[in-house]
């Protein structure tokens, strides 16, 4: 089990910078660039650079950072990162199945607690849920010991042919295109057929519907070719607005 941390006032600032070099590095854990953090967590230049600088130099560094080449984490950095993104995937999962919180609400109510739960806590959760393996975004959660399954999934946009495609997972930034592909009825598990592409734009049948996405939406689905992946289709089914339906 990981070992508890001592919070203080400076955790969750930290926390944020540490999951966000973990996205953007992605499972080659490539250096990020200051730009890229600056854009993900909507800070300047300027400040990002003095994180890094402080994050690089403490007692047990949590990044490894060069100026001009970018940042990845530490040994350090990555065991905290993979923990409180486990932190994150289980509260969402719990705000999801068991309180009914929409899709596109989960990730931002996930932002403000997932720095200040103990590790009991976490444990009850994840008990409670029955130890899920992903999240109501398709996303993995990461296991005690910081083991994560690499993604191997590739946004509609970028996708070639017209399918079958399966919908690995959604990215969660965006609420208001959550909702669009919520109200669309475009979750994890679901098979898409592309009936036509123009500028970006996907006309896609999914399930018993015909949608249009627009292209940041095209972005946001992550597919990989294939049919339905019935894991998947069971974190959705398991949820009570879902069966409600």
């Amino acid at each position: 089990m990981p070992k508890k941390r001592q919070m203080n006032a400076n955790t969750e600032s930290v926390d944020n910078y540490l999951k966000a070099i973990l996205d953007l590095g992605g499972a080659e854990e490539r250096r990020v660039s200051s730009t890229s953090l600056a854009e993900r967590l909507c800070v300047a230049p300027a400040s990002i650079t003095n994180m890094l600088q402080r994050l690089a130099a403490s007692e047990r560094a949590l990044v490894e950072y060069e100026r001009h080449r970018g940042v990845r984490l530490s040994d350090e950095g990555k065991r905290r990162a993979l923990e409180v993104l486990r932190h994150h995937r289980l509260i969402e999962t719990f705000l999801y199945r068991i309180l009914d919180y929409p899709i596109e609400e989960v990730h931002e109510e996930a932002e403000r607690l997932e720095h200040f739960i103990s590790e009991r806590f976490e444990e009850r959760i994840a008990a409670k849920l029955g130890h899920p393996k992903i999240d109501p975004h398709g996303h993995c959660i990461p296991e005690l010991d910081g083991k994560m399954a690499r993604r191997e999934a590739l946004p509609l946009a970028h996708s070639e042919g017209n399918g079958p495609f399966l919908v690995e997972s959604l990215e969660d930034h965006d609420s208001q295109i959550l909702k669009l592909l919520r109200t669309s009825g475009i979750r994890p598990g679901l098979r898409l057929q592309v009936k036509g592409r123009s500028f970006g734009h996907f006309r896609v049948k999914a399930g018993t519907k015909t949608v249009d996405l627009t292209p940041p939406a095209a972005l946001a689905v992550r597919v990989r070719p294939g049919g339905v992946d019935h894991a998947r289709q069971r974190l959705h089914s398991d949820s009570p607005r879902h069966r409600a339906r």
